[in-house]
């Protein structure tokens, strides 16, 4: 559907129709992955065949935290296991810091960032100048596929070099960029003190950093649309922005859930929570892999008529653990405490200085005002932590709703 407003047909199906032929090829995705990759092998070994029909069953599956992959991989190098092909048989393997190392195999826009180019008004015939890093990192090779699937040219600019990827712009006669934003204002604000004519640019995906509404603007000013594309090294395109940009819509090959941080509870729409991914990728098929990213799911569809799941953007890391008097407390400790005692809905845990002194304070919801219930509940956070702590009971709704589970103040003492 190249000559149409939408990539393809997946973008505007029926969101019922969507959700049964995702869970109809999970089934098959997951069957595939025991039988073919070591890790979920052993991690899904109990799972029966008709365990996982629906989105609320994933909730019965462990989760693969992205921020345990360096230590996993060092044990079973170099992808713990993970792939369901072999090393050898992979298309280019990548390096991120950690280091953690991520792997592509062959395929047409094997990261799907066509998609994400494509709601940004690339077509074929553009001409993108490729920003995004050419060493170690897939980032630019992500974007090469994706301009390839379209049928558009790639100048390969990769980092830095500002003054020589600002004159390459004005003599290719550059129609697209992607890349940080923060790089593509160094750009513009270079050509526009060389006098050099960049006015082609018209529209650009960028990642990496926040996009400021200020700076959208200022793009917008000097004629370049800027959209969102939130990608990852180990999943590719997760959600892009269409011209609409109200959310970022989720890519065809995924299936998203926002879960409560330190748990793999699903959130209802609207609630800040972890960026929670299933790839129904047959060579990597990472399966509930927790980005450690925050977000919430918008309601209703984007008025740009694509028909899916919208997330509202990085709202922050939900990797919130933090050191109290020389010990680790992880939100998956918080988690536990809520769930031994059912009348607290949401807690938060605080953590500031007090006489100089690292202090916790557990602040939970409930209807429950009982002073024997805060007893109870500030029993088992020292049973769970090993550390004392304060709790206040606070009702219903009290929380901010922003995903955090551990706020650490003492920075702000």
């Amino acid at each position: 559907m190249l000559d149409s407003e939408y990539y393809d047909e997946l973008e505007i199906r029926d969101a019922d129709e969507r959700e049964l032929q995702l869970f109809e090829a999970f089934g098959r995705h997951l069957a595939a992955a025991r039988a073919n990759a070591p890790y979920f092998a052993e991690l899904f070994k109990d799972l029966g065949p008709g365990d996982v029909t629906r989105r609320r069953d994933l909730e019965k599956l462990p989760i693969t935290r992205k921020s345990d992959l360096h230590e996993l991989q060092k044990k079973a190098p170099p992808f713990a296991g993970m792939t369901a092909i072999a090393t050898a048989n992979l298309r280019r393997i990548y390096q991120s810091p950690g280091p953690t190392y991520d792997a592509e195999a062959a395929g047409k826009d094997w990261w799907a960032l066509g998609r994400s180019l494509y709601a940004a008004g690339v077509r074929p015939g553009d001409i993108v100048h490729n920003s995004f890093s050419y060493h170690l990192t897939p980032a630019a090779m992500m974007v090469e596929a994706g301009a390839e699937a379209i049928g558009c040219a790639v100048f390969p600019g990769g980092t830095g070099h500002t003054d020589q990827q600002v004159q390459a712009m004005a003599d290719v006669g550059a129609t697209a960029y992607a890349g940080t934003p923060s790089f593509l204002k160094i750009l513009l604000d270079r050509a526009r003190e060389l006098g050099l004519d960049v006015s082609r640019l018209s529209k650009a995906i960028v990642g990496g950093e926040a996009l400021p509404r200020p700076l959208r603007d200022e793009f917008s000013a000097r004629g370049v649309m800027a959209l969102n594309c939130y990608a990852s090294a180990d999943l590719g395109l997760i959600a892009y922005e269409s011209k609409a940009m109200q959310g970022l819509i989720v890519d065809e090959r995924l299936i998203i859930e926002i879960v409560r941080p330190g748990t793999g509870q699903q959130l209802p729409v609207g609630e800040v929570g972890e960026v929670v991914v299933t790839s129904l990728n047959r060579e990597y098929p990472l399966i509930r892999f927790a980005t450690g990213d925050l977000s919430a799911v918008m309601p209703g569809a984007s008025p740009c008529g694509r028909t899916n799941m919208r997330l509202k953007g990085w709202m922050g890391r939900a990797d919130q653990t933090t050191k109290v008097k020389g010990m680790f407390v992880h939100p998956a400790q918080v988690a536990e405490v809520v769930k031994r005692h059912p009348e607290i809905v949401k807690a938060r845990l605080v953590v500031a200085k007090k006489d100089g002194q690292d202090a916790m304070t557990l602040h939970g919801e409930s209807k429950s005002a009982d002073p024997a219930l805060a007893d109870s509940v500030a029993q088992t956070l020292k049973a769970v932590t090993g550390l004392s702590g304060a709790v206040e009971l606070v009702r219903p709704g009290a929380l901010a709703n922003d995903g955090r589970v551990i706020e650490d103040k003492r920075s702000l003492a």
